[in-house]
């Protein structure tokens, strides 16, 4: 398995993102052409692809940012495909994702997950993210 940072859209990568996405979310499609490579170029966005036997099998976005109190981090979007999961894809994007914001300086690195994502969840907890006693609040502007 390898781990590395898109830093080109490539036809590879559209392909991935066709098949990823409907993984991920029924009410979203693929990014375009023009929308990955917004997210490839730009400097608080890192996207991690994993690619196992010579195919992308996942992704990953990790969201780098400076607020007053320090360097902090998002992960988002996280997608193993589904005939791949089962084999530490997703904790090795994870694990990945962490080692980079350590090397940005990063403070606290935060994800969200669905409770019905339970293995997820375990992943989550086994890497060493804490559940943590807060309220999510979204606006949804239309």
């Amino acid at each position: 398995m390898e781990i590395f940072e898109a830093k080109e859209v490539t036809e590879e990568l559209m392909e991935a993102f066709a098949c990823l996405v409907p993984q991920l979310s029924s009410s979203n499609q693929a990014p375009t052409r023009e929308q990955l490579q917004e997210i490839v170029n730009s400097p608080a966005v890192v996207l991690l692809m994993a690619r196992e036997e010579g195919k992308l099998v996942g992704s990953l976005s990790l969201v780098v940012f400076r607020i007053p109190t320090a360097m902090r981090a998002w992960i988002e979007d996280v997608v193993v495909d589904q005939g791949q999961r089962g084999k530490g894809i997703g904790e090795a994007l994870t694990r990945a994702a962490i080692e980079h914001a350590r090397g940005l300086g990063v403070k606290t690195v935060d994800l969200t997950s669905r409770p019905s994502r339970e293995a997820a969840n375990r992943l989550y907890q086994r890497v060493g993210f804490q559940l943590r006693q807060t309220n999510l609040y979204r606006y949804t502007i239309e």
